[in-house]
């Protein structure tokens, strides 16, 4: 099982960060050639994410880096270094159509040919920004087999919406447009950001919330955040208990020839045994709930 619950951003002008952050347990490292990179410093991130990329420390981890937008003199100079240097995934910014992913898996597959990097090998990733990036969730995440997952970006989406972040309310709908677009096209789904890394109850409170609404993880900017995230994905010991228990029916019901499967009196259909395995397969992943 692969888990993706924590994606840490990572500004690619820090270079004391992009050379220790592998201490830190995220499951997936996110070098930021975007935001959070200055004009001036655009070109040097680039080659300070390039070495980065090749660096044993990181060998075992998953790799992702947002590149600017291809509209940008910088789009295609990103490409074709994190292409080159043997990155796991591109996080697109602000794909607002299918056609945004074409054309950045155009892009990616002629570099991959002229560096001789096997055709396919390097994933996508598309950061949904806006009310057009919403209404075309279903189409982006569906663009190109390369898609590994979709992320809502919240700042960007907010501002097109003319509002701004507050209680959750102004991203219900996004979160879920984005969520049932991941889901229909069987890829990972990415919470947003959460920027007060002081407030861990507010954090908290957020995390619970995609939890329940079935996001695959988040983006963190805090190295702090890992651990409470990890934490509150993990499966509570109840939870594991009651997934051997119905395990453990189906598996008994089998080997008895039976059609049906009962636990404590009740019926325990497929769907109710196929989330138990995915317990126990996140348990053994994860871990369970401290």
């Amino acid at each position: 099982m692969t888990l993706r619950r924590s994606m840490l951003f990572l500004p690619g002008s820090n270079a004391a960060m992009l050379s220790t952050a592998f201490v830190f347990e995220a499951d997936s490292f996110m070098f930021d050639l975007e935001d959070a990179v200055s004009l001036r410093e655009k070109d040097t991130a680039r080659l300070l994410v390039y070495h980065a990329l090749k660096m044993p420390a990181y060998a075992k981890r998953e790799k992702v880096v947002r590149i600017n937008p291809l509209s940008t003199p910088f789009g295609r100079l990103d490409l074709e270094a994190v292409v080159r240097a043997g990155v796991d995934v591109v996080r697109l910014p602000k794909t607002d159509t299918a056609e945004d992913v074409a054309d950045l898996e155009t892009e990616v597959e002629r570099i991959e040919r002229a560096c001789g990097r096997e055709v396919g090998s390097t994933r996508l990733m598309a950061a949904i920004e806006s009310a057009s990036g919403v209404v075309n969730a279903l189409a982006i995440a569906k663009a190109s087999p390369r898609i590994m997952g979709i992320a809502l970006a919240g700042f960007d989406y907010v501002m097109d919406m003319q509002t701004q972040r507050g209680d959750g309310t102004e991203l219900f709908y996004a979160r879920c447009a984005v969520l049932h677009a991941a889901r229909a096209a069987r890829v990972d789904a990415f919470d947003v950001v959460f920027g007060d890394v002081n407030d861990e109850a507010g954090f908290l409170k957020e995390v619970d919330l995609i939890k329940r609404l079935g996001f695959t993880g988040k983006s963190l900017i805090n190295p702090r955040q890992i651990e409470l995230l990890h934490n509150a994905f993990a499966p509570a010991q109840e939870e594991v208990d009651y997934a051997r228990r119905v395990v453990a029916a189906a598996a008994q019901a089998e080997e008895k020839g039976l059609g049906v499967v009962s636990l404590n009196g009740k019926m325990v259909d497929a769907p109710v045994i196929a989330m138990a395995e995915r317990v126990l397969q996140r348990a053994a992943a994860s871990g369970v709930r401290q």
